[in-house]
């Protein structure tokens, strides 16, 4: 049985977009095989292809593409290492006979326009992307040329790295309802050429960042992660969702956009209020007349008494991350930090175990302090965890992945995943667990 291909274009935390792919994909049973990773882009084959509206549900997926054909990589390195003119050819022709000339012809509009992005995972093809790029961005015109139609190819400001439109580009320029941004993934061995079906709205995440009506400045958490956390959190429709350390409720703003049901808990009286006019503003803003959410002050250490017992599907939740910080520290001062936050989350672990239902998934975040060694400095919690009965939960699993992908034993054995800017001096470590 032939099972259909579609392509991932990864967030800058490649691996957590992975995690959060494979995680959101096996919470509703779907049946896939990932055929390729790497940093740049995912090819994952399906019984039933995912819908492009998907990505909305995403916060580290960048683009969704639809497979249009394929090439073995050794006919781009002849064609542009050895400059073959017959691999040339050949690559035009399977541009010509992809089907990807006749979607873009489908636009209303008399002048076309259309964007080619190439994302290169083969180190000795690199250096020659550019160059590729115009080289596909020429067959596509040819191919509209010979149906009388006249096309623009949309550039690149030279200082650019990559010839990649960004998502921002691809949303404002209509690509995706046009179906006119192709898509380049060159592989190790093999190489996929794919229309883009679906690209990560940005603006739509400022909104419920900056847009809400309450903010926090200091370690905000943007709502892209938020997302992020609620999948791997296997958190689907129905299920009740808790974040015991909610803050202005980014967390419970993006289970609710997830259809869930939410409980927030602050023992801070400001963002117990702070958080429920956000998800009030939520609940207008985006029409969810059923939004189901409740915000109590409480102490997360006792949680268990005004939550209950194995009450939550699923708990997401960042507590402290401790001071703000001007400079790096050094490692003595980092790990005083950690040595004062450890209470807070030593206890809060064996609440949430009485809280969680049995196969329930904790998603919680620590602090990754960088120091001035270079290094960073982290909160070891495994121990405790497996303690208290939680067991660390790996979302890429090794039966998820084709023989074929060469997967690093390396991300079979993650169950955290380290989150952190250049510009941070305190970044996240977010840890899955499970019941």
């Amino acid at each position: 049985m032939i099972m259909p291909l579609q392509l991932f274009i990864p967030g800058k935390n490649w691996c957590l977009s992975l995690a959060e792919l494979a995680s959101f994909l096996e919470a509703r049973r779907s049946k896939y095989a990932v055929q390729f990773i790497s940093k740049d882009f995912f090819v994952l084959s399906f019984i039933e292809k995912i819908d492009a509206s998907t990505i909305e549900d995403l916060g580290g997926i960048i683009k969704i593409g639809d497979l249009a054909a394929d090439l073995p990589t050794e006919t781009f390195r002849s064609a542009f290492l050895q400059k073959n003119k017959t691999a040339q050819a050949q690559i035009a022709q399977t541009i010509a006979d992809s089907g990807i000339i006749e979607k873009i012809l489908g636009a209303e509009s008399k002048k076309v326009l259309f964007g080619v992005s190439v994302y290169c995972a083969e180190k000795s093809l690199c250096a020659h992307s550019k160059v590729i790029q115009r080289f596909i961005g020429s067959a596509v015109k040819r191919g509209l040329a010979v149906h009388n139609r006249k096309s623009t190819f949309m550039g690149f400001a030279k200082d650019r790295r990559q010839p990649q439109l960004t998502h921002v580009e691809v949303l404002k320029k209509n690509l995706v309802e046009n179906q006119a941004e192709v898509l380049l993934c060159i592989g190790e061995e093999q190489t996929w050429i794919a229309t883009t079906i679906a690209v990560h709205n940005p603006f739509e995440f400022q909104k419920r960042d900056i847009g809400k009506p309450s903010q926090r400045k200091i370690f905000a958490m943007p709502p892209r992660l938020a997302r992020i956390m609620v999948n791997l959190a296997f958190c689907t429709p129905g299920k009740l969702l808790l974040d015991p350390f909610c803050g202005v409720g980014t967390v419970l703003q993006e289970a609710l956009l997830a259809k869930a049901r939410v409980v927030g808990m602050d023992v801070n009286p400001w963002c117990v209020k702070a958080a429920e006019e956000n998800l009030e503003w939520l609940k207008r803003e985006y029409n969810l007349a059923g939004a189901d959410f409740r915000i109590m002050q409480g102490d997360a250490r006792s949680m268990a008494k005004k939550i209950g017992w194995e009450q939550a599907d699923c708990i997401v939740t960042e507590p402290d991350l401790g001071p703000a910080l001007r400079h790096i520290p050094t490692e003595p001062y980092a790990l005083k930090i950690i040595m004062k936050l450890q209470p807070l989350y030593f206890d809060f672990i064996e609440e949430a175990y009485k809280v969680l239902k049995k196969g329930g998934r904790l998603v919680l975040v620590t602090p990754y302090i960088k120091t001035r060694a270079g290094g960073a400095i982290t909160m070891n919690i495994e121990d405790k965890s497996a303690e208290t009965g939680f067991q660390s939960a790996y979302p890429l699993k090794n039966e998820l992945f084709a023989e074929s992908t060469g997967l690093p034993e390396a991300l079979t054995a993650k169950a955290s995943f380290v989150d952190v800017e250049e510009r941070h001096k305190i970044g996240r470590e977010i840890h899955v667990f499970q019941k």
